[in-house]
């Protein structure tokens, strides 16, 4: 395999698999968070206030992937 090819798999297994995961995290944290809130009315600004926090993590989780798959495609 070539240089080149073998770097554009390498960007495009980085760029998959640091958008699946952090998406499907995100959308069990919504998910739950949705449910919490159902049960438990009264308590939702707290529960809002983690949901957001967890997938503000989860989201810098895919942007770490787009760092490292930008550097993989400029540095040589």
């Amino acid at each position: 395999m070539e240089p080149e090819v073998a770097r554009f798999l390498a960007i495009a297994i980085v760029m998959g698999l640091g958008t699946i995961f952090p998406a499907v995290a995100i959308g069990l944290i919504g998910s739950k968070g949705a449910d919490s809130i159902g049960r438990n009315p009264e308590a939702a600004p707290k529960i809002q206030t983690a949901m957001i926090l967890a997938i503000a993590f989860a989201e810098a989780i895919a942007i770490y992937a787009l760092v490292v798959s930008l550097i993989l495609k400029f540095v040589e």
